[in-house]
Formats: C-alpha cells, structure tokens, sequence
C-alpha cells in the first residue's frame, strides 16, 4: 500500500490551511457532449438503471433520394433507410490517496481534501484522454497499437473521410499517404473547407449539427501545432479582421480561444499533439491529426457518474479518499454493407486529417 506522506516544504506553520493545485486543463470536449443523436459526443446513460456492460447507440444515415412528385404513387417508392447500432462496452475505472494521521497534523495543508481536488482532475483528465484515443482510433483500435494491415484495410474503407494534407496525397496503403506529407502541407483556412466538403460528399454523408433549423455546422478539433498555422494563414487572419466584430471578448484575435471558417468551429486540443510524429518522407516531417465531426462522432456509455468514496483503516490512523467511476468511449462506427457483417466498417460521424505540425 503506497501511502502519501507530507512533504518537506509544506509543514511551515507560516504556511496557511490552502493549497495550490497543480493545473491540469479541463476538457474541451465537455461543451460537443449531449444526450441527443445531434451530439458531437452523444452520452447515454441506460446503465445507471439497469444492469449490463453493453450501450448500444442507435446510428441512422440521412436520406439521400429523390422522392416523389406530383400526381406519382408515393406507396411502392419508400427510401430505405439505412440504420444500424454501434455497442459500446463500459470499463471500471479507479483511483485513491490514504494518509496517515501523523501526516496530516504535520502538513500545512489538508492533505485528504487535496486529494479530493486531484482526483478529480484525474478523473477530468482520464475521460478527455481518452475521448482523443478514440478519434484516433483505428477500427477500435488505439492508433499506436494498430498494425500497418489494419491501418491500411480502415485508409481504404474511409477513402472518402481522410485527408493527408491534400487530395493528391492520398494511397490505400496508409504509411505511403503519410509520409507524402511535406512540411508546406500545413493545416489552413481552405483545408478546412476541403474537409467539410469531404464530410459533405461522403458516402454514406457525415450529418453535421444543426443550430435553429436553419444553419448547420461542423466542428474539427486540432492539435496545438495545426491550430497555430490555421491561425497564422492570411485567410483565416482577413476572416477575423474583417467579417468578425471587432470586440475583445468575442474576437481571437485579442481574445484567443476557438476559430470559425466556412461553418466549421475549429476547436484547440494541445492534448492531441501525444499524436504526432516523424514520417519517413524524403525530408522527414512532423505532422499530427485533425478530426472533423458531426453529429455522433463519438460515443460515451455512462453505467455510473465519478463519485468519491472514503476508507478507514489501522484503527482510524489510516485515512483514504477514492473515486470510482464506470464508462467506455469509443468512436462510432457504421457497417455499410447489407450483410451487416463489418465488411465495410466506416467512421460514423468523423473526417480525419493529417497535416504538418512542424514544431516551434
């Protein structure tokens, strides 16, 4: 049993009864999640009612024919729609500090409550972690533990939602793609354009978000390295300066925080740069991923909330506080074959990008 003890430059009586936590970034996934099929991240509960490890997210792809028209029959013309169901297995997750008595009279902070605060952040960080391992992933897959079989079947059967940098970049082999990237292939204002179309072409079609009925969008999140050259492209910079209002709360150019182009919100994630790395082109270059989403990109199967939990032991002396909490994430993913038998597996609700990420 690891025990935590207090340390050396924290028992000065001088010192008050506070603590500084050390910072960990709270997730900017937490604003895309919902309860409804128009999520970015769709979160269902079934679990927290009912016994099971299994939330299975019903999946439906938009209508694409032409209907009927006029004096015309409608009984006999029906559109098929195709819908199919993605299971999502939940996974016990759990952490915990003890202290003993004597260390906690000796520390200038309470160390039962500091560990309330840091489990918390453990718990924030764990789920944004691994909301970035499933856009990644491959086939359900973590990306670093696929092989390049299974990377280059998923390239293949997602022909038409990834991007290397450029169209002319593609290849069924995904290692080839990869390393055609070139440090100038940097992710930029008409890139992001290039992958809502992508999402708009698609077969079956990527359903975007709607706001009001009347506007619908897309949201692409984008390591630091991306968001720095979208940031720094001459377009993105005149969109900013000219069509947005020129106020220090809402503009990034004063302000910082997410960018809009083309209807597309594109949101920073610098936890996305354990992504990158080094092809193997001519001239090696650093590049790193971009996700493109729409509506279910995601899944999050919730069967119980983090909830913190308190253990006593060596007849008092010993006190812990834990937290414990039960989900899965996973990517979404859309069988489109007839047989429905995973032959033709494709990512629901995800574009998936890869571009320079030259570092500073």
């Amino acid at each position: 049993m690891a025990l935590t003890t207090a340390a050396t430059g924290l028992t000065p009586k001088q010192w008050d009864d506070q603590f500084f936590a050390e910072y960990v970034r709270d997730s900017r996934f937490f604003p895309y999640e919902g309860t409804d099929e128009n999520s970015v991240i769709q979160v269902k509960e079934n679990l927290t009612k009912s016994r099971g490890d299994t939330i299975y997210f019903a999946l439906a792809n938009r209508l694409s024919g032409a209907g009927v028209t006029g004096n015309t029959l409608l009984e006999g013309a029906e559109e098929k729609m195709n819908t199919r169901e993605f299971g999502q297995v939940v996974q016990t997750y759990r952490n915990a500090v003890a202290v003993t008595g004597h260390d906690e009279q000796l520390s200038a902070i309470d160390l039962r409550n500091a560990g309330k605060s840091m489990l918390k952040l453990w718990a924030m960080e764990l789920k944004r972690n691994q909301i970035i391992a499933a856009l990644a992933s491959i086939d359900g897959v973590a990306f670093g533990s696929a092989n390049a079989a299974a990377r280059n079947a998923w390239t293949a059967r997602n022909s038409d939602r990834v991007l290397f940098a450029k169209t002319s970049n593609y290849n069924a082999t995904h290692k080839t793609a990869i390393d055609a990237i070139v440090a100038a292939d940097t992710f930029t204002a008409s890139k992001v354009s290039l992958m809502k179309r992508i999402a708009q072409r698609a077969t079956p079609k990527i359903k975007p978000i709607r706001v009001n009925g009347d506007r619908e969008y897309f949201v692409a999140f984008a390591n630091s390295l991306a968001f720095r050259d979208l940031a720094n492209d001459s377009a993105m910079q005149q969109a900013n300066r000219e069509a947005r209002e020129r106020n220090v709360s809402a503009n990034p150019i004063f302000q910082g925080g997410s960018l809009i182009y083309d209807g597309v919100v594109i949101v920073e994630v610098p936890e996305i740069d354990t992504l990158n790395f080094t092809n193997a082109n001519a001239a090696p270059t650093a590049v790193g991923p971009v996700f493109l989403c729409g509506a279910q990109a995601l899944g999050v199967a919730m069967a119980k909330r983090p909830r913190s939990t308190t253990d006593v032991r060596d007849y008092g002396f010993v006190q812990g506080v834990g937290i414990q909490m039960m989900h899965g994430i996973g990517k979404a993913i859309f069988d489109t074959s007839v047989a429905n038998d995973g032959s033709a597996n494709k990512d629901h609700g995800v574009v998936t990008g890869w571009f320079s990420a030259v570092a500073d």
